[in-house]
């Protein structure tokens, strides 16, 4: 049997690599390989659950305040604590400021150079630095939104990577006056430049999409087209939700399948070893695996809504649906799908700014006692639906801690669209392996 090893994987959070199977003219077998350990379930047991939202956090650099916000609210069910109103909003805001600053982050200077300095481009030509020599408007866009989210979360988190704010019951500080009035001062210049941003982003996307078409490629139907699946929150008439509600899930056409609360979480969701990967492969309890794989993300969250909060989201979604349809099971409209909720989350941090409550001292935190508990917070991360799971003794330390992260929820769905690939690129594969 021969292997094709394509090693290290670039422009992901960590190290990965694809290994293809090759034996008697065709593709046997594809397996998506991740072998770097976190550990975070096991060295968190016995610490005091109130520690573990700073300590979470350094799970990611990216989606560092997203672990850091489910685990506070995870926190807060084992000590039977609710915030207030101002503490409730201010993590809120904290969380959408990330949600800004990866977004973008991950369109523009991951995504974008492929798209926006083109396909067929020089590899090394194709990132961030190519596209603001080459559309300097287009690079302001991104240096200026991901900054923006950066402050919003130093604003919320006392820093900008990695908070410290987020405590049982609520935040321990409001957002000072002064620079909630600077960041609401740019709120608006924020959704302007988001909303032509994906403008052009999409048209981008498009262009690729057609350009490939003509040399007789399709790349949606070859790249990542698989039925899944797909998971997301929903709040008030099943609204896109970045923070809070419950988890929906749909089936590959589209019609609800389930939905509950995320304290009911390990109710619906199993997961499974597998040996060539040390990341947990989820999947439905009910529909078992590998059918029951599903999909978290942008891509997942729109096709598990009715509609959008926001005004400028709505208009580019609606869009979205006269293209793809209610039910997208394209990989490569994902960042299609994020460039609308970056849209959403600048108007809904503009939402949040102009709230008073956020800045008020009495309006951050609830008292609580450490007790025995069980809590489960769940948030949608950047990269899709993060789960922390924890228990408590006693004493309010940790005896048992379950995380599901958005990454984890997606590498089975990953896997099974690499393995529709190569068979699609057999006849290619197989004379390389050759």
């Amino acid at each position: 049997m021969a292997e094709i090893k394509i090693h290290p994987l670039t422009r992901v959070e960590g190290h990965g690599e694809v290994v293809v199977e090759v034996e008697g003219g065709e593709v046997k077998d594809v397996k998506f390989v991740v072998l770097a350990v976190r550990g975070f379930e096991k060295f968190v047991q016995g610490r005091p659950v109130e520690e573990v939202p700073y300590i979470v956090s350094r799970i990611c650099g990216i989606c560092q305040t997203a672990h850091h916000l489910a685990a506070c609210k995870a926190t807060d069910g084992c000590f039977d604590v609710e915030p207030p109103e101002g503490g409730h909003k201010i993590r809120w805001l904290m969380h959408i400021g990330n949600m800004i600053h990866s977004h973008a982050l991950h369109f523009y200077f991951l995504a974008a150079p492929d798209y926006v300095v083109g396909p067929d481009a020089d590899p090394l030509q194709r990132n961030v630095i190519k596209i603001i020599q080459d559309e300097p408007e287009v690079g302001k866009i991104a240096i200026e939104l991901r900054k923006y989210g950066q402050d919003i979360v130093e604003a919320t988190g006392g820093k900008a990577i990695h908070p410290v704010t987020g405590i049982p019951g609520g935040v321990s500080a409001p957002v000072d006056p002064e620079k909630r009035d600077e960041l609401l001062s740019r709120a608006e210049e924020m959704v302007e430049m988001a909303y032509e941003g994906a403008k052009v982003g999409i048209e981008a996307i498009k262009r690729t999409l057609e350009e490939y078409e003509s040399k007789g490629l399709d790349l949606l139907e070859t790249l990542g087209n698989i039925p899944t699946y797909h998971m997301g929150l929903v709040t008030d008439g099943d609204k896109h939700e970045f923070y809070d509600g419950e988890v929906k899930v749909v089936d590959p056409e589209g019609n609800e399948f389930v939905r509950f609360e995320p304290d009911e979480y390990d109710q619906v969701i199993a997961e499974r070893a597998v040996p060539h990967c040390y990341v947990k492969h989820p999947y439905l309890k009910e529909v078992g695996y590998p059918d029951g794989v599903y999909r978290v993300g942008p891509g997942a969250r729109l096709n598990v809504v009715e509609s959008m909060k926001t005004d400028r989201a709505q208009e580019l979604y609606e869009e979205y649906v006269d293209e793809f349809g209610e039910c997208v099971n394209y990989s490569l409209t994902i960042n299609w799908a994020r460039l609308i909720e970056l849209v959403a989350a600048c108007e809904e941090a503009k939402e949040l700014l102009e709230d008073d409550v956020i800045t008020e001292e009495d309006e951050c935190k609830e008292d609580y006692e450490p007790k025995e508990g069980r809590g489960v917070g769940i948030v949608e991360a950047p990269r899709g639906t993060l789960i922390h799971h924890y228990e408590t003794d006693e004493e309010g330390l940790v005896k048992k801690a379950n995380l599901i992260v958005a990454t984890t929820h997606n590498v089975p769905a990953i896997e099974l669209a690499l393995k529709d690939t190569a068979k699609k690129l057999e006849k290619y594969l197989v004379d390389l392996a050759e």
